[in-house]
């Protein structure tokens, strides 16, 4: 930890007091006093997160997971930040985006803290404490934006014009936002999420069950392999992004498509090699994608991935939804393959 002469504990970051210079102290003050009764309006976390640099619990916010469109702006001063149309689910529990909205309100600072040293960012105006930005988000920025739900405030599309942010409404009517999903079974469900949610253009995924004729499936029942259901990923994508046919491909790449009804150690249905098709498009993409591997020729034996009519899917209890993201080290069998 860093001390003052007067033995002040502060945070090792270069936004505490101890750290900064004239003028960024002065861009402090000056923004306290001038959103002072906005920060007295805030709650005890969100005065926490935005004024004393605080961390909110993962999975435990407002917006981690809200798939609603519309842009966030700060908490205090009303600055926009980002967008919905950035935002991705990097599964860290907070949200995460790609890139900023604009970029004139954001304001990166170097952290030494705890966990070494970092890149912090804040709000211009308002000069509150957002969260941090890493280098392994998606492509082609490559960064994570990662805040905290307490600091931002959310709008939809639909309130821009009356919230007075107009200007923004353009991002959600010129081209509205398209999704598309397809549902895949190769083995344990926890390594194929991970590694699946990380690619470009994936907007969500969801583990689950399909493919069976038991009603309500769930892991009690699935795990015994006598339903019929196989563990799935549920895999929404931005058809601008990416298409099916590099979703499958990588598929592909992360599971041995060889072993039936086997993955690793896992044995039973429920580990089957499977895609489900919602249609005879995707049917037809599967079935191409199927023989371009073939052709490929990286497996010493006979792929035996099945194509199945897409079928009622249950989600998987909580626990088992980003599962290696909140029990790092856990177990898996699947890795990306050359």
């Amino acid at each position: 930890m860093f001390f003052n002469k007067n033995k002040t504990t502060k945070k090792e970051v270069t936004t505490s007091l101890v750290n900064k210079s004239d003028k960024e102290l002065k861009t402090t003050v000056d923004a306290k006093e001038k959103f002072k009764s906005k920060i007295k309006e805030l709650s005890p976390l969100q005065f926490k997160v935005t004024q004393k640099d605080g961390t909110e619990p993962p999975f435990k916010n407002e917006y981690w997971d809200n798939k609603e469109e519309g842009i966030y702006v700060d908490v205090v001063s009303g600055e926009a930040l980002f967008s919905s149309k950035e935002k991705y689910k990097s599964g860290t529990g907070w949200p995460s985006f790609s890139k900023p909205l604009e970029e004139k309100n954001i304001v990166e600072k170097t952290d030494f803290g705890f966990l070494g040293k970092r890149i912090e960012i804040r709000s211009k105006n308002a000069d509150s404490h957002l969260g941090h930005v890493f280098t392994d988000g998606p492509k082609p920025s490559g960064l994570r934006y990662c805040m905290n739900s307490a600091s931002l405030r959310f709008i939809s599309k639909d309130k821009l014009k009356d919230e007075g942010y107009a200007q923004y409404e353009e991002l959600f009517t010129k081209t509205k936002k398209q999704s598309e999903y397809i549902i895949v079974a190769g083995g344990c469900f926890w390594g194929m999420e991970d590694l699946i949610k990380k690619e470009v253009g994936i907007i969500d995924t969801i583990v689950g069950y399909t493919g069976g004729n038991v009603p309500n499936a769930n892991y009690q029942v699935v795990k015994t392999g006598t339903s019929g259901h196989a563990e799935s990923v549920k895999i929404t994508y931005d058809p601008s992004k990416t298409d099916l046919s590099k979703i499958l491909l990588f598929f592909f790449k992360i599971h041995d498509p060889t072993t039936k009804n086997q993955q690793g150690n896992d044995v039973g249905t429920q580990y089957r090699s499977t895609i489900f098709a919602k249609n005879e498009d995707q049917k037809k993409i599967a079935n191409e994608v199927i023989k371009k591997v073939e052709a490929l020729k990286r497996f010493k034996d006979p792929i035996v991935t099945t194509i199945e009519k897409e079928s009622e899917f249950y989600t998987a209890e909580d626990y088992h939804q980003d599962y290696l993201t909140k029990n790092p080290g856990g177990y898996t069998c699947h890795f990306i393959r050359d």
